[in-house]
Formats: structure tokens, C-alpha cells, sequence
């Protein structure tokens, strides 16, 4: 199995911090917080890595060199001046991803969550990792259900999408149908969000999903990251 770490964002609520380095590449506890990602996929078991790239793109080959020193070969994915979205960065990236399922992680997290639990075939188009809901989220993303489907009805309480899945490339085949005109879809590479697709094949019962109870924080503002640096430096 491959893996697709998103790190393309611009980081625009992270000012002034990712003015001159990328989000994924803010440093917790004395190292990137994609590093944090890269050892764990390494763990996992994960061989071939590839990291979608546009703010400072330039820094990420600088800081991580070829990946062998965690065992890994990485590939970078330069988007351009503007990020693709989450669809737009599969689509891009399935020519380095193959035409086997891929374990999608969001550069920007940082999680205790195991690889290891993840199927390597999900039952349908794909399988999410949702979390409890965070104070800044409060009303959640999906539905999980007692067979371990999702729903987005919001038809009983929700929980908060992880930003880690296992997603088959059959998920962005018929992006097009899916998206249609929606701002960006024009552009080539097109720019998309993977959400639509996701509720597209949730609506067909083709999205499962897990629950992760144990830590996650998905570090979206300055005062998060030093809170889970003070936190992780405190836990050694």
C-alpha cells in the first residue's frame, strides 16, 4: 500500500508562523508534524510516500531529503501556486499512487491513531477514520452506524472526519458527474474537494468508517499547535 500525505494547504489561519514555513512542517515536540506521519507510515509498514505540495513547495525536499532515512522513498506532487483541494490532489497524484487502494493522511494533524487498524481493501470506494467532535467542530461531519457505515443525513449524532482514510482510485473516476460545474473544475488540473464525492458514494452505502477514541488535534490555529506542544513535550 501507498500513501498520500495532503500538505498543500497555505496555512492562511497559521499567519505568522507559515509565512516562511509550510503548516506540516511546524515542528511539536522537536520535529515537523509530518514527520510525526512519516514514521508511523513507516511503522505501518508503508513503503512509497506521496506529499502533495504548493505553499514554500521548495522546503519540503530541503527538510525531509528522499525519505530513506525513514525507510521510505517520498514523492513530491507540486500543485502549482494553488493547492488542488482534496480531490484535485488525488486525481493529481494517481499516477504516482497506482491503481491500488491508498492510506490518505492530512499533513496538518497530529494523532496517536494506529495505521495498523486500517483495512487495506475498504468494503466500498472508501474507509474514514472520524474522531469525536472538537470544541471548534461541535456538530460533526458523518453519521457512523452500528455496521460501521456512513451517512451524511445527520439523522442521529455525528463525528468529525479525521482527515485518514483508505480510499480506492475508483473514488475521483467519474469526479466530473459528481462536481460538475462547482468553482475550480474548470482548471487544469482541476481543483475540487474529495467531500462531495465522499457524500456521492455515502448516499449509495459504498463509505465505512472506524472510530478513534484515543488523541487527535487537528492543528488549525497557532494557539493548538503550542498547546499540543506543551502537551507532548510535557508526556515526553
Amino acid at each position: 500500500m501507498k500513501a498520500l500525505i495532503f500538505a498543500a494547504g497555505l496555512g492562511e489561519r497559521m499567519r505568522p508562523l507559515t509565512l516562511h514555513t509550510p503548516k506540516p512542517l511546524l515542528a511539536v515536540a522537536g520535529k515537523p508534524l509530518i514527520v510525526w506521519h512519516l514514521e508511523r507510515l513507516a511503522a505501518f509498514g508503508i513503503r512509497d510516500v506521496v506529499i502533495n505540495t504548493a505553499w514554500l513547495a521548495e522546503q519540503f525536499p530541503a527538510t525531509l531529503g528522499d525519505g530513506r532515512q525513514w525507510d521510505l522513498q517520498l514523492h513530491f506532487m507540486h500543485e502549482g501556486d494553488t493547492p488542488l483541494e482534496t480531490g484535485g490532489g488525488i486525481l493529481n497524484a494517481l499516477p504516482a499512487l497506482g491503481d491500488d487502494p491508498f492510506l490518505v493522511v492530512n499533513g496538518d494533524i497530529w494523532t496517536d491513531f494506529d495505521f495498523a487498524t486500517l483495512p487495506r481493501e475498504p468494503a466500498g470506494e472508501a474507509h474514514l477514520v472520524l474522531v469525536d467532535n472538537p470544541a471548534q467542530h461541535p456538530a460533526g461531519d458523518y453519521r457512523l452506524d452500528a455496521h460501521g457505515v456512513l451517512h451524511h443525513d445527520r439523522e442521529g449524532p455525528c463525528l468529525t472526519y479525521a482527515g485518514i482514510g483508505v480510499y480506492r482510485p475508483s473514488i475521483v473516476a467519474d469526479w466530473r458527474a459528481v462536481i460538475g460545474k462547482a468553482a475550480g473544475s474548470e482548471r487544469v488540473p482541476p481543483k475540487f474537494s474529495v467531500v462531495p464525492l465522499q457524500k456521492h458514494f455515502m448516499a449509495q452505502g459504498r463509505i465505512s468508517g472506524q472510530h478513534h477514541r484515543g488523541r487527535w488535534t487537528d492543528v488549525g490555529t497557532v494557539d493548538r499547535l503550542r498547546a499540543l506542544d506543551v502537551e507532548l513535550a510535557a508526556n515526553g
